[in-house]
C-alpha cells in the first residue's frame, strides 16, 4: 500500500503537496478505483496519497447567469441523483450516475473522480462529452481549460500533468430544445461494469433535429462520437426508418475489443441495438418513466471538515476517531484499508471482508452518516471522523429492530453478508421510515448474499419498518 497519507484542507495545500511529490503521488476523493488498484498491486509506483475530501466547499452543484452548470471536485455521485437542479437540466448525467455501483460507493465515488479515472467503460464520461463539458485543471503555475473530449489519450491515459488537479467541471445546462438520454448495458443491474453505455442529445426545432451528439462508452480506447450517426440525424425528423439508420450508422463508430465480459461483434450489435432504444426514449419522452426524484442515497447528513492539515508517515501516526460512540486513538494503521483497520486495529470484527473489492457490500459501515464499502476507504479517512459498525447498533442491550426483523423472519443463513445488509437496512429506515419494496430492493443493491434468495431480507426488513414505526408511534 501506500507509505505516505496525507489529507489536505484547501486547493493550495493540495497543489504543493502535488508538486513536491510529482508522479510518486495520487490524489483520493472517493478512492473507490484507486484502492482496488492499491489491492491489487498495480500501484507500487505511488508512495503517497493526497487525500482531497475533506476539502470545504468543494461539492457544490450550481448554475451560472450564463446557464451554465458547475460541478465542484467532492461532488458525488449520489449528490447528483438528488440534485432537483441536475434532474431538471442534466438529464442524462443523473442517468449516468444512478447505474454506477451501489448507494454505498455512490456516497464516496466522484464525478472528477469518474472522469480522471480514464476508464472507457466509466458512466459518466459519455453524458458529459454529449454535453460538451469541459474540464478546469489547475496546478501552482496556473489555470488551464481543456474539453473533455480533448482529456483522453488512451486507455486510462490523460493529458493531465503530475503537478495537476481537476478542480470543476462545466457544462451547458439542457435547454427546451434539447431532449437527452443515457443507457447502460451491463451483466447485471448493479455493481457491472458496462459492456458499453450510450448518450444521447438532440436539438430540435418543430420536431426536427437541428443538431445531434451521440456519444459511445466502452467500445473504443476512448469515448467516441458516433459521427456518422450523428450528421445522419441532423434534419430528420425521428420515425422509425430514421431510428433503424442512425442506429445502423451508429455501430459503425465503435471499435470494441473482445474480454471477459463480452465479444468485440456482441458489442458492435449492442451499439446498434442501443442506439435505436434511446431514440425512441428520446422520442417517447413525455411518456416514460423518470428515476426518483427522492432516491434512496444510504446518507443522512455530510462530514465534517479537519480544522487542519495532516500527514502521516511510517514514523508518525496517531489518528483519533470516534467508533460506535466511542472515542479511540491509533498510533497505527494509516496504511489500512478502513476495513482492516477496523478489524486489526479496533477489533470491530463484526464488519467482513468478503471480496475487498467493494462488489459484496459485507464491510458496510457508516462514516459521518453515509453507508460507505469500509474495503474502499483508507484508514486515514477515519481521523476526526464519526464511524458506527455492526457493533455500534444495540442500544441498553437490546439488538436493533433491523436485527431483531433478521431474525424472526429466518432471513440469516450463515451469517457472512448480514451484517452488511443490516447497516444497509438501518441506513434506509433513518432514511425513509416507511420505504416502499422498490426502494428496499435500490437500497440492497450494493449488498450481495451467496446463501439464499433476498425474498426474506426484503420481508425482514418490511417487518423492520413497521416495527418501528409502531414503535415510534
Amino acid at each position: 500500500m501506500w507509505k505516505n497519507y496525507i489529507a489536505t484542507t484547501s486547493v493550495i495545500e493540495t497543489l504543493e503537496s502535488l508538486d513536491h511529490y510529482q508522479s510518486n503521488a495520487r490524489l483520493i476523493a472517493g478512492a473507490t478505483d484507486l484502492m482496488l488498484e492499491f489491492e491489487r498491486g498495480i500501484r507500487n509506483d505511488v508512495s503517497t496519497i493526497i487525500d482531497i475530501s475533506r476539502i470545504p466547499d468543494q461539492n457544490n452543484i450550481y448554475i451560472d447567469a450564463d446557464r451554465n452548470i458547475h460541478l465542484g471536485f467532492l461532488v458525488t455521485h449520489n449528490q447528483c441523483i438528488a440534485s432537483k437542479l441536475l434532474h431538471e437540466n442534466a438529464y442524462p448525467l443523473v442517468q449516468a450516475c444512478w447505474e454506477v455501483g451501489s448507494p454505498q460507493i455512490r456516497n464516496r465515488g466522484t464525478i472528477s473522480g469518474n472522469l480522471v479515472t480514464a476508464s472507457p467503460a466509466n458512466d459518466t464520461i459519455s453524458p458529459l462529452m454529449a454535453m460538451g463539458a469541459q474540464l478546469i485543471l489547475q496546478s501552482l503555475h496556473g489555470k488551464r481549460v481543456v474539453p473533455l473530449q480533448d482529456f483522453y489519450l488512451g486507455v486510462r491515459k490523460t493529458v493531465m500533468q503530475p503537478d495537476e488537479m481537476l478542480t470543476e467541471i462545466v457544462f451547458p445546462a439542457i435547454e427546451e430544445s434539447q431532449t437527452g438520454y443515457f443507457i447502460k448495458f451491463a451483466l447485471r443491474k448493479a455493481q457491472a461494469i458496462s459492456l458499453l453505455n450510450i448518450a444521447i442529445l438532440l436539438s430540435f426545432n418543430g420536431g426536427e433535429v437541428v443538431d445531434s451528439k451521440i456519444t459511445l462508452g466502452a467500445v473504443a480506447p476512448v469515448i467516441v462520437h458516433a459521427t456518422e450517426a450523428e450528421n445522419f440525424l441532423i434534419g430528420k425528423k425521428l420515425d422509425e426508418e430514421t431510428i433503424n439508420q442512425a442506429g445502423q450508422l451508429a455501430k459503425l463508430s465503435a471499435k470494441p475489443i473482445s474480454d471477459i465480459r463480452s465479444s468485440a461483434a456482441y458489442r458492435k450489435t449492442m451499439v446498434k441495438v442501443l442506439t435505436k432504444r434511446a431514440l425512441h426514449a428520446i422520442k417517447n419522452s413525455d411518456s416514460l418513466p423518470r428515476l426518483p426524484s427522492n432516491p434512496v442515497i444510504l446518507a443522512t447528513h455530510h462530514e465534517s471538515v479537519p480544522a487542519d492539515k495532516f500527514e502521516y508517515t511510517p514514523a508518525e501516526c496517531e489518528i483519533t476517531t470516534r467508533i460506535n460512540g466511542q472515542e479511540y486513538t491509533f498510533h497505527s494503521g494509516y496504511e489500512k484499508s478502513l476495513l482492516r483497520f477496523l478489524r486489526e486495529d479496533a477489533g470491530m470484527i463484526g464488519t467482513k471482508e468478503g471480496c475487498a473489492e467493494g462488489e459484496c457490500g459485507a464491510c458496510t459501515v457508516f462514516l459521518d452518516g453515509k453507508a460507505v464499502m469500509a474495503c474502499l476507504v483508507p484508514a486515514g479517512r477515519a481521523h476526526n471522523a464519526e464511524i458506527v459498525t455492526i457493533e455500534g447498533l444495540p442500544v441498553n442491550g437490546e439488538s436493533h429492530v433491523v436485527q431483531q426483523a433478521f431474525v424472526k423472519e429466518g432471513a440469516v443463513q450463515c451469517g457472512y453478508c448480514t451484517p452488511g445488509f443490516v447497516m444497509s437496512a438501518v441506513k434506509l429506515l433513518e432514511e425513509k421510515p416507511s420505504p416502499t419494496q422498490q426502494e428496499i430492493r435500490y437500497a440492497i443493491s450494493g449488498n450481495l448474499c451467496r446463501c439464499t434468495g433476498y425474498y426474506k431480507i426484503i420481508s425482514a426488513i418490511e417487518r423492520a419498518a413497521d416495527f418501528k414505526l409502531l414503535k415510534e408511534s
